[in-house]
């Protein structure tokens, strides 16, 4: 009986990994490039390099809004994304040429360094890996239901995992690789190594891509589990014929907002898009479990009063999530050095996918070959 129990784990372990093996590699894959996207971003395009060989202070966002202006006159300015130092500010505007362009401004020369109309380098990695670049329709993507699914393979495999190598915290202390028994005992051995040194971030990905799975259903099903800041009423904007240019500019508006949250580090400037919007700015504060946006100050453009202000303090356990979830998945939580942790860490489960299917397809190719056995399923069964 014990036999057969660990001949059925073995075959769920086998067939839990087996049917989805290329996308999850290419999920795994895409994921560990998605990490170094900024960095690989620098590398390969000279454009959207923040060089300041001056040592300049960094220019007001209103500056930076009024190059792009410059170079496309009709522009309507949406939104300003700040990303590392080293990275040229990217604001995001519409205009009659194109309903999305994003314009690299060097935050330090107020220089539009390039204007891009597609996917960007980060925006296509991101999204190869988070959806497969499946199309959005009604708030759901079946690419992200199918990615996010990913999760409890991956959890299945690691429980199976366990199951079936016994004693597996031996590896810790006694890590063992066979270099001369044959092909199949070494991919076995690199394998069982890899899984086994690998098990908190297998658990971490899990975790943070079974969040990602809820999150989709709870979108898909219009259940609200964030914050929303309200837009003005009409009573509190000016009358039709009055004029109609708000008083309180974007740069007053990041002074109102660093008064009010010392500790926020703007990385998100939403412009108002009607007069019953608001300034919108988040950003990152001081806490490093929570992402970049986890901290944000709506004001009002047109008396200069702040309308919200939302700080991980005031989230619901939902929204806790939603925040946390990027920084693990993605290993930001620390710069550089869990970049690369994660990165080093996702090319072992990556390569772990890749010998798991050899393994199995090996085992399966020798057992097809081989005559049946018949006495052997009797006997185990009647054990």
């Amino acid at each position: 009986m014990f036999k057969l129990k660990q001949r059925f784990w073995f075959l769920l372990h086998g067939w839990v990994g087996l049917p989805v093996w290329l996308i999850f590699c290419a999920v795994c894959l895409t994921g560990t490039i998605a990490v170094f996207s900024h960095e690989l971003t620098w590398l390969t395009n000279p454009n959207a390099r923040a060089e300041n060989p001056q040592n300049l202070p960094v220019k007001p966002a209103t500056e930076l809004i009024a190059a792009v202006k410059t170079e496309v006159p009709d522009a309507e300015i949406g939104t300003v994304m700040v990303m590392e130092p080293y990275l040229v500010n990217a604001i995001v505007f519409s205009s009659a040429k194109a309903p999305f362009g994003i314009a690299y401004v060097n935050q330090y020369t107020g220089k539009v360094q390039e204007l891009n109309y597609g996917l960007n380098f980060i925006s296509f990695m991101r999204s190869l890996h988070g959806w497969l670049l499946f199309p959005w329709q009604s708030s759901y993507s079946l690419g992200y239901y199918l990615v996010s699914g990913m999760a409890l393979l991956m959890l299945a495999s690691l429980i199976t995992g366990l199951v079936i190598y016994k004693n597996f915290w031996r590896s810790f202390t006694q890590p063992k690789v066979r270099l001369d028994q044959g092909r199949k005992t070494l991919l076995t051995d690199l394998h069982r190594l890899a899984g086994v040194w690998s098990i908190w971030f297998l658990v971490v990905m899990s975790l943070t891509g079974l969040w990602y799975l809820v999150q989709a259903i709870l979108w898909h099903n219009d259940i609200e589990f964030y914050h929303e800041t309200q837009i003005l009423t009409a009573a509190e904007v000016p009358a039709a014929g009055q004029k109609q240019t708000p008083p309180y500019s974007l740069e007053d508006a990041l002074v109102i907002a660093k008064q009010t949250l010392p500790e926020l580090q703007p990385a998100y400037i939403a412009m108002p898009e009607h007069n019953r919007d608001l300034y919108r700015i988040s950003g990152s504060g001081d806490s490093i479990f929570f992402d970049q946006y986890s901290y944000s100050v709506a004001i009002n453009p047109w008396t200069g009063q702040v309308t919200d202000v939302h700080t991980p303090e005031q989230m619901g356990g939902l929204e806790v999530l939603s925040h946390i979830a990027d920084p693990l998945h993605y290993g930001t939580l620390g710069g550089i050095w869990t970049k690369m942790i994660w990165f080093l860490f996702g090319l072992v489960l990556s390569g772990m996918s890749i010998t798991g299917f050899m393994i199995w397809g090996s085992r399966t190719v020798k057992a097809a070959r081989a005559e049946p056995i018949v006495s052997y399923s009797t006997t185990e069964v009647n054990s």
